[in-house]
């Protein structure tokens, strides 16, 4: 099994930010996929859900409407587009998949 996160970076306040996450050995367009972050000194949270079909999502309080799940069974892919980003989103990004698999982590920094 492998999920690869991608796209984060360091961005300014109100900046955007979309990350990708490519799953391998499981069967993907059954599983509920998910992303949690992890800031320093803190536990980690989830941000976000998406069920296998993508027709019902979930978010933190923190993050609704700012931030959007997406899927792509076609390829295996889930994506988290991260708009009007403020600095207390900075952490490190991880992909969940099944509940079980973790993907390695993607930084995403948000400072002026």
């Amino acid at each position: 099994v492998q999920l690869v996160e991608s796209g984060g970076g360091l961005v300014q306040p109100g900046g955007s930010l979309r990350l990708s996450c490519a799953a391998s050995g499981f069967t993907f367009s059954s599983s509920v996929m998910s992303w949690y972050r992890q800031a320093p000194g803190k536990e980690r949270e989830l941000v976000a859900a998406i069920t296998s079909t993508g027709r019902s999502t979930n978010y933190a309080d923190s993050v609704k409407g700012r931030f959007t799940i997406s899927r792509d069974n076609a390829k295996n892919t889930v994506y988290l587009q991260m708009n009007s980003l403020k600095p207390e989103d900075t952490a490190v990004y991880y992909c969940n998949g099944r509940g079980t698999y973790w993907g390695q982590g993607t930084q995403v920094t948000v400072s002026s």
